[in-house]
């Protein structure tokens, strides 16, 4: 799934306005404008569409988590480029708070299934015997259920 996708699925969720989305990124590029956010956030048919690079998007999601959680007492581990689905996913999960049961159930309201050992086996070392590559469905459907947990009115229309 594209960062991009990730960055304006992620903004529509918490209502983040260009002010509050740009200062998230400014501590990761600092020479980040308005216009390069307006690029990030286009369509991707759109012209002045420009993919968001892995780099800014562990930033993102790396700030989100602090600003969501606060500052951690440890330093946190370098995240090992390039980023994955599965990644992404475990940063949300952090930033969010959730737990395996909240996960499930945020699959579950957009009626994606998916069972205890498969969720876990997202959430493994990429080396281990049980690990599974997360898809872009599945991304996409859990970002679209955190949409309507946090969001409730976002699913009336």
């Amino acid at each position: 799934m594209l960062n991009n996708d990730v960055l304006r699925s992620i903004r529509y969720t918490l209502n983040l306005s260009d002010s509050a989305l740009l200062e998230m990124l400014n501590s990761v590029d600092p020479n980040m404008d308005l216009a390069t956010l307006r690029s990030y956030l286009a369509s991707s048919e759109d012209e002045s569409f420009v993919r968001m690079d892995d780099e800014l998007m562990v930033g993102f999601l790396d700030n989100l988590i602090v600003s969501r959680r606060g500052p951690s007492p440890q330093a946190a581990p370098a995240t090992e480029l390039p980023l994955t689905n599965n990644t992404i996913l475990k940063k949300l999960r952090v930033a969010f708070t959730l737990q395996e049961s909240d996960l499930l159930e945020i699959l579950d309201s957009v009626s994606f299934h998916v069972s205890k050992p498969e969720l876990s086996a997202l959430f493994r070392k990429a080396d281990h015997k049980n690990y599974r590559p997360c898809g872009d469905q599945l991304l996409r459907q859990f970002l679209k259920g955190l949409t309507l947990r946090l969001r409730p009115e976002a699913g009336a229309v």
